[in-house]
């Protein structure tokens, strides 16, 4: 799926066209079973498989591995959060191939996450109502888990079907990069919920776990997998269309002594980043594990703080790498790189968007508290 979508990315990205195909194709194969357990019908992937496929999935489009993300951390977090009868109900959906997908950030309020998204009572059900922003991979999703705060006050999500009466679902995104991914407004208008269908997460808003990691894991194969589409290109443009110097003292481009050392350097950042991004899952499923083992909660809490100190390092570099490679695309191909018809310009816009998720600066002040001060990643959900 990967090399047919590398030959997809550019006219998808240039005509804004959103990928139902694709998801359908998803939907057929049941990659969305990758981190379902066995036992009820999924492929029971480690977090090494899930972090590599998502490389391999961005390397192709990385608009399509964004949109995808937010099933996959569903399944964690069911899993992790969700009571017997929920993961009863919809994890074999998942391992049949239905998509989950999210709809949580919102505008407004002092702070980055604040919710206005409430859940009421109404007999024996709820009511759900709202407006979400950069709902990402929504207009793909069967069912949609919706973050919101209770009467109580206590964050919650709402599992819905992405086509339940109150639900509209806007394709208005018009970000520079990641244009596909189909990150568009979502509107709750009284939105019906029943009382099964309401995910608690408010407790593990106190408890150190690793259900954080999984979303920043994926963020981070997105973006090695942009750093190696942006690789790919340039390789190709420098063995077909690069014109040597004069000074150079050569006479192919392809022989360019600056050109080799460009590339040399692209193709270190990249592997680097790939390396530490699944050295890091690799820490990220003993965590897992300890923790759908039933191991001490103490080990789990270990394990779980090392995971997140690993990831936020994949982070730096592979946010680093992103950035830089699809920048220096263009020290390789020059003016005619720029062209439009080309289009080599998405890799950087798409960098350059997907890595604003998170302030790179508080992981580096995160992992510089925890080796100078012994100081833990935060409680929250980007760790």
């Amino acid at each position: 799926m990967s090399a047919r979508l590398t030959t997809q990315s550019s006219a998808r990205d240039a005509g804004r066209t959103l990928p139902f195909d694709v998801f359908a194709e998803i939907r057929q194969l049941r990659l969305g079973a990758l981190r379902v357990p066995t036992a009820v019908g999924g492929a029971g992937g480690s977090w090494v498989d899930v972090a590599q496929h998502y490389i391999t999935l961005a390397r192709g489009d990385a608009s399509v591995a964004q949109a995808f993300l937010g099933h996959v951390v569903f399944v964690e977090r069911l899993r992790l959060m969700g009571t017997a009868a929920q993961q009863h109900a919809f994890l074999p959906l998942a391992a049949a191939g239905y998509l989950f997908s999210g709809a949580a950030a919102e505008r407004g309020g002092q702070f980055r996450g604040e919710l206005q998204t409430r859940l009421t009572a109404e007999g024996d059900h709820f009511r759900l109502n709202g407006v979400k922003y950069y709902s990402t991979g929504a207009l793909f999703g069967d069912w949609l888990k919706i973050r919101c705060l209770n009467a109580d006050n206590q964050l919650v999500s709402a599992i819905v079907p992405a086509n339940r009466p109150g639900i509209i679902r806007h394709d208005d995104w018009n970000g520079m990069g990641q244009r596909c991914t189909a990150s568009g407004t979502t509107e709750l208008h009284n939105v019906w919920v029943d009382k099964a269908e309401v995910l608690m997460m408010e407790p593990w808003r106190t408890q150190r776990h690793h259900a954080g990691a999984t979303a920043q894991i994926i963020h981070c194969a997105i973006d090695a997998g942009i750093a190696l589409a942006a690789l790919d290109d340039a390789l190709e443009f420098a063995r077909q269309h690069v014109r040597p110097v004069k000074e150079s003292g050569v006479t192919k481009g392809s022989e360019d002594p600056y050109l080799l050392h460009t590339v040399g350097e692209m193709s270190a950042h990249c592997r680097v980043a790939q390396a530490l991004v699944l050295s890091a899952a690799a820490k990220l499923e003993k965590a897992a594990a300890a923790r759908f083992a039933g191991q001490p909660t103490t080990l789990c809490e270990q394990l779980a703080a090392e995971a997140s100190l690993a990831v936020a390092e994949a982070k730096t570099v592979s946010t680093r790498a992103s950035l830089t490679v699809s920048q220096w695309l263009f020290d390789i191909g020059g003016a005619s790189a720029t062209l439009r018809t080309r289009n080599l310009d998405r890799h950087w816009r798409n960098a350059r968007t997907h890595t604003t998720h998170d302030p790179l600066a508080y992981k580096y002040r995160t992992l510089g508290d925890y080796y100078v001060n012994g100081e833990l990643p935060p409680l929250t959900f980007s760790y």
